[in-house]
């Protein structure tokens, strides 16, 4: 089927013009969206919201403005930046909280683990519970300086200097 005869099934709503759209496109469309997301369950995911917008937004296709086919990868790779600019997206990609880690460490029955737990709460209890938080959102959550400042609400400059001074309190607890 050719894209002038597909295109007026699918305005009218034509389910077999959406598998037969489906078929045609999904494969390229998919590699495009998997080389921005690189996750194969995440590319899974958008594509079967390329497909939705594609089927609800049709309307809006302008045939004198391009390809269809162009049309719609503009939508898988819009929709492909919106899934990683997304905060749920990230903060599912960061890596597990200070308390989740010593938490695995405290389930486990191995002497060498437990002697690592009290010697890492002894450790963190030393630190200012700003340095606390600063080192929670920086390095066992990932943000970067920019994002812990929006987090914790305090200019950027301020997250860099308590960055560096939480730094220097480690040195020297380390040291001792």
């Amino acid at each position: 089927m050719s894209q002038e005869e597909l295109i007026p099934l699918i305005l009218k709503k034509d389910e077999r013009a959406f598998t037969i759209l489906y078929d045609m496109y999904s494969k390229s469309l998919f590699s495009v969206i998997s080389n921005l997301l690189k996750e194969t369950e995440d590319a899974e995911d958008v594509l079967q919201e390329v497909f939705v917008k594609i089927w609800k937004n049709i309307e809006t296709y302008n045939e004198s403005k391009g390809r269809l086919y162009t049309w719609m990868l503009n939508i898988a790779r819009n929709t492909s930046i919106d899934k990683l600019r997304s905060k749920g997206f990230n903060n599912s990609k960061q890596n597990l909280s200070a308390d989740n880690f010593v938490h695995l460490l405290d389930d486990s029955n191995k002497l060498i683990n437990r002697i690592d737990t009290i010697g890492m709460r002894e450790f963190v209890a030393k630190l200012k519970p700003k340095c606390i938080q600063l080192i929670e959102l920086l390095f066992f959550q990932g943000f970067t300086q920019q994002e812990a400042s929006e987090e914790l609400e305090i200019p950027l400059g301020t997250v860099k200097t308590q960055n560096r001074t939480c730094i220097n309190d480690l040195r020297t607890y380390l040291k001792v």
